[in-house]
């Protein structure tokens, strides 16, 4: 069985939740996987881009290096990056083969997706001098928490995804920075709350945990200025590169500008055609984010919401930058139903319409998750290519 038909049969990792299954299937196979220097990303908001600026820059200082990300927006390889480019289908395949012969039977068919997933880059990872491991959900129960890692990156922790991390700052950051084994770096929090987590967790686990600020001088400082116009840069991806060099420099490995010329990942603030900006965030700090980034400006949203997010206070963060709304309808049970998304748009007077396409002579925005940004890339791509 092709990877992709055998992904296709397993469950969610939300839909199977067993936080003891990951660490008992790794524990039986861990001598059949080397692990190589591992970097941890947790945190609500940033970590793929932090990881992508960290895994360019030890790519280009001369290392193998590998990134695992989730999830994707055009296709699965996208997830796991090695050395400049996104795996081929021919070495997903060949480490599936490999992972299938090293598993129970049993094992194997028990994994969620994500574990699954997670396992096999370890695999097409197991030569790499370094991995940037970003994380799923959640902390310390996540699929990628059972490795031994020599760093974890804390990007901004806020809201999302609370009936599995918790309903409250506390409750959140408990869970993530739980991850934690030894050494971290914690970006620029919005929330106190983190930082006293942080610093409780410190003295009870005798964890290494420093702010980004404290790795960073002034000669730092301009360095990410020059690489910030450079890459034009918005202010959340500016945080997000700090990060990376914080961690460059807490590993003492020496970098020039020229190792940030590749750019961030890409549906972050991404512009693909002269009037549509893609970006994937999907809750409020995403949202504070963008309207931070695109201040001034009006435009078109393109839009549609899970019923689990807080699309309310999404749309109103997102109100002073939108012309008007077009919902996207997309056929998946997790769906928010359309008269809610109405019904919000009308208390918050603003003007909607359902997506039908992209019309020359107007800005657009293209916001939301994953896997909307695949369903509405398909119209995007073709108007793309047309013009």
């Amino acid at each position: 069985m092709i990877l992709q038909e055998y992904l296709n049969t397993k469950p969610l990792y939300y839909e199977k939740i067993d936080y003891t299954r990951m660490p008992r299937v790794y524990e039986k196979i861990k001598l059949f996987l080397n692990n190589p220097k591992i970097i941890h990303i947790i945190g609500t908001n940033g970590k793929g881009t932090t990881g992508r600026f960290l895994a360019n820059a030890l790519c280009s200082m001369g290392f193998s290096t590998g990134h695992y990300t989730s999830p994707h927006i055009l296709e699965f390889n996208e997830r796991i990056w090695k050395n400049g480019k996104n795996v081929s289908d021919a070495e997903l395949e060949k480490a599936h083969a490999e992972l299938q012969k090293i598993l129970i039977k049993d094992d194997a068919s028990s994994l969620s997706y994500f574990e699954y997933t997670t396992l096999l880059a370890m695999i097409i990872f197991k030569k790499c001098d370094y991995i940037v491991m970003e994380a799923g959900l959640g902390g310390e129960f996540d699929a990628t928490a059972v490795f031994a890692k020599i760093l974890t990156l804390v990007t901004p922790i806020d809201y999302d995804h609370e009936a599995f991390l918790g309903s409250n700052i506390d409750q959140i950051a408990t869970t993530k920075l739980n991850a934690i084994q030894n050494n971290a770096v914690l970006a620029m929090q919005s929330y106190g709350d983190v930082y006293k987590v942080a610093d409780k967790l410190s003295r009870e686990k005798k964890l290494n945990i420093h702010r980004v600020e404290e790795l960073l001088n002034a000669v730092d400082k301009q360095k990410i200025e020059e690489i910030s116009k450079k890459l034009s840069l918005v202010p959340y991806l500016i945080e997000n590169l700090s990060l990376s060099i914080a961690a460059l420099n807490f590993l003492k490995l020496e970098y020039t500008t020229a190792n940030f010329e590749n750019p961030p990942l890409f549906g972050r603030i991404t512009k693909i055609n002269e009037n549509i900006i893609v970006d994937v965030g999907h809750n409020a700090l995403a949202a504070r984010s963008l309207l931070n980034a695109l201040a001034g400006d009006r435009y078109v949203v393109i839009y549609n919401s899970y019923k689990d997010k807080n699309y309310k206070e999404i749309l109103s963060i997102l109100k002073p930058i939108i012309l008007h709304l077009e919902i996207i309808i997309i056929d998946d049970q997790r769906a928010a139903q359309i008269e809610d998304i109405q019904n919000a748009l009308n208390n918050l007077e603003i003007k909607h319409t359902i997506f039908k396409e992209i019309k020359p002579g107007y800005k657009y925005l293209v916001f939301g998750s994953f896997s909307r940004i695949f369903h509405i890339q398909i119209f995007i791509l073709g108007y793309s290519n047309s013009n």
